[in-house]
């Protein structure tokens, strides 16, 4: 069995981690694994892996995108650049993660494998392979991606186009090539987008269903560190972590910092993540302490925080939350999208979105129970949703059950 990943990035980043976890365990099942994408962070076999294009490719796409409307529809020659690739290795399955980075022809990439009849699965990590250009619609709160796309109310944020609205031809377009391929599969990374895909153009795939992420238990297990010691002045009694790789609205940041606000002085709030306002006034009892690459690092902050807290409005699995719960750390999270998929009154407390003061009676109520109080329910119960080796081999499930539809 050969099967090849395809995604925006390798290594690094949720999706990165999990592309290269999942390369990992196929060697370890004796499978040909193959990842193309372009970037790559770490050390890599060149035989098995394809870089696509490079940067200035994918500033030119990004250019064009913003100016045309219209994204995924240039990177010409680093597509025919894969597809030789592809052609060369001659995969059984191709996996398509996030094509929404700037970095390739969606329409020349589908074609070929529709018209070479390869094995297709799509992990909905976001929306985009359903809509016509958002990656989410939660915070627009839009459902017309369900009638056609147009008039599109997220034309600025996500992939941003300046001038025109395409929305409603691409997702014609996808609508297209997507039906064209006789063997797919899609996978949602949650129960919630794998339902919102079952009332999509792509409701007639072969296999609809859903596989969480993963966590890596040998490194996001609960940890004795003394990093709290070091970010905690003496004022301060409790630690509530948030982690995102870029802070703003649609990720809570102003809603956190109102709960900073309401909360006790005792109480430290932590981010991990890079602020997209640079001047942005935040107040004394929260610090930001940038992005925490290292994955050793973060199962620290994660382990030495009282709380993890996450105030996205739009989350398709939410794998910080994951992480957290498996360093035995509990979760404080909207009641919206996936979270309440991963957050039970076991393992840390829901709130309704935009409820702050919801938010202070949660924290109030965590603290008051205790971290151990959770610590054990939150590491079995990632443990048993997220195990790397049991939802790994899902996916090879996948792969054979499309390989026999040949």
């Amino acid at each position: 069995m050969k099967i090849l990943q395809i995604n925006a990035i390798y290594g690094i980043n949720s999706t990165g981690r999990t592309t290269k976890e999942l390369h990992e365990v196929l060697i370890s099942h004796g499978i040909e694994s193959y990842v193309a994408a372009p970037i790559f962070v770490g050390n890599f076999d060149n035989n098995h892996f394809h870089i696509i294009g490079n940067k200035f490719d994918r500033k030119v796409h990004a250019l064009l995108s913003r100016v045309m409307g219209k994204q995924g529809y240039y990177s010409i020659a680093p597509t025919r650049e894969l597809i030789k690739w592809i052609s060369n290795n001659n995969p059984d399955v191709v996996h398509l993660r996030n094509l929404h980075s700037n970095y390739i022809n969606i329409r020349m990439l589908l074609a070929y494998l529709a018209e070479n009849n390869i094995g297709t699965v799509i992990t909905l990590h976001d929306c985009w392979f359903y809509t016509g250009k958002c990656v989410f619609y939660t915070e627009h709160n839009c459902d017309r991606w369900k009638y056609g796309c147009e008039k599109c109310p997220g034309l600025k944020s996500g992939n941003i186009s300046w001038f025109f609205d395409k929305s409603s031809e691409m997702l014609k377009t996808k609508n297209k090539l997507f039906s064209s391929i006789r063997r797919l599969a899609v996978v949602g990374v949650s129960k919630w987008v794998s339902d919102e895909c079952k009332i999509s153009i792509l409701k007639n795939a072969d296999i609809n269903t859903y596989v969480y992420n993963w966590i890596n238990h040998k490194i996001f297990y609960p940890r004795k560190t003394d990093l709290r010691k070091k970010l905690l002045p003496k004022e301060y009694d409790y630690m509530i972590l948030a982690v995102a790789s870029k802070w703003n609205k649609a990720k809570g940041l102003y809603d956190l910092i109102s709960s900073a606000k309401r909360c006790s002085n005792n109480v430290l709030f932590v981010l991990v993540g890079d602020i997209d306002e640079k001047n942005l006034q935040l107040p004394p009892n929260m610090i930001n302490v940038g992005s925490v690459c290292d994955e050793n690092e973060l199962a620290e902050y994660y382990s030495a925080a009282d709380i993890f807290i996450h105030l996205s409005i739009q989350e398709t699995f939410g794998k910080v939350t994951a992480e957290a719960l498996s360093c035995g750390t509990p979760v404080i999270a909207y009641n919206s999208t996936a979270s309440p998929e991963l957050v039970t009154e076991d393992t840390g407390y829901l709130v309704e979105v935009g409820d702050i003061e919801g938010v202070r009676n949660a924290i109030n109520f965590v603290l008051d129970k205790g971290k151990d109080a959770f610590t054990d329910n939150c590491v079995s119960f990632a443990r048993d949703k997220f195990d790397i080796t049991k939802n790994a081999e899902r996916y090879i499930d996948i792969y054979e059950t499309l390989i026999k539809r040949n």
